[in-house]
């Protein structure tokens, strides 16, 4: 007859499972944790904070909401913008400079720019707000000037047989249609605009530089300076690559020894690899009719 008494499980086996399932259980609970909070950082060390600007500045909520994400950190120290862009909106370069000077004036905590191969224009406004500018020998900055764009089709219209009708409130309202030429006193208004704006992008720079207006008015003619050119011209800081910078960064917050970064992970996009693959073979088209103006190096 089968001997009918339960099997008694050794106590080392079932120690060893119970540790299994506790290391299991952590791994797991970190995993999760990485998932839905991948910054959490626990260990207490001061840390420089990486906040990359690339490309046509078009918008600037990733980024603001980046500042304002380590500006309350108090683990992050000081915070360096990698800024390797064109510029782009005049809006957008705006914001992000006005966020920079509250990073360093209600946050107290430094910004350091470090410049890639091509910080320009809206790249070098933001850059302006910084407590130091660091560029390459060979970057490519300044273009300090707004630029306006605008294609006439009436010509076009006219020889395919189309006529464009427009109906508007006031004689100013369609300034800048694509449907007919511009007459001489639309011109003059638009370009009153434009030099308002650009009056604020010397003001803004003379302000982030410490220099004097008319010291950057003989600059701001839209030219673009090599790195080295521009620390001749006041406009940048030092010569250097990102390590410097972020050094930089560390001696300015007093870290002592090799400084820790931290850098919000990009989530992955399926229509931004799309988009990025597309514009590498099909041909670019930047069309926006009427009135858009940009701080942008023309390229």
């Amino acid at each position: 007859m089968a001997d009918d008494q339960p099997i008694e499980r050794s106590p080392k086996r079932s120690l060893l499972r119970k540790i299994l399932w506790v290391v299991g259980g952590g791994l797991g609970l970190l995993f999760l944790v990485n998932l839905l909070m991948p910054d959490l950082d626990l260990s207490g060390e001061d840390r420089i904070a990486l906040i990359r600007i690339e490309g046509v500045i078009v918008d600037a909520q990733e980024t603001l909401g980046e500042l304002k994400k380590f500006s309350e950190n108090p683990s992050v120290k000081a915070i360096v913008l990698r800024i390797d862009s064109p510029g782009g909106g005049v809006v957008p370069s705006q914001e992000i400079y006005d966020a920079v000077r509250r990073v360093r004036t209600k946050s107290n905590k430094a910004v350091i720019a470090s410049m890639g191969s091509v910080a320009a224009s809206g790249g070098y406004y933001i850059a302006a707000a910084t407590d130091r500018i660091v560029a390459n020998p060979g970057t490519l900055t300044g273009s300090i000037g707004v630029i306006m764009e605008m294609a006439n089709f009436e010509g076009l219209l006219q020889k395919i047989g189309v006529e464009g009708v427009v109906i508007k409130s006031g004689k100013y309202k369609d300034v800048g249609s694509p449907l007919r030429k511009m007459s001489e006193e639309e011109r003059g208004l638009l370009q009153t605009v434009m030099d308002d704006v650009h009056k604020q992008f010397i003001e803004a720079v003379a302000e982030g530089r410490a220099l004097e207006v008319p010291e950057v008015q003989a600059l701001a003619d839209g030219r673009i300076f090599t790195g080295r050119q521009a620390k001749a011209a006041k406009l940048v800081d030092e010569l250097g690559n990102l390590d410097d910078a972020i050094q930089l960064a560390a001696d300015v917050a007093g870290i002592e020894g090799e400084p820790r970064i931290i850098e919000q992970r990009r989530r992955f996009s399926i229509r931004e690899l799309l988009e990025s693959k597309l514009s590498s073979v099909l041909p670019k088209f930047d069309f926006h009719p009427g009135v858009n103006l940009k701080y942008l190096m023309a390229y």
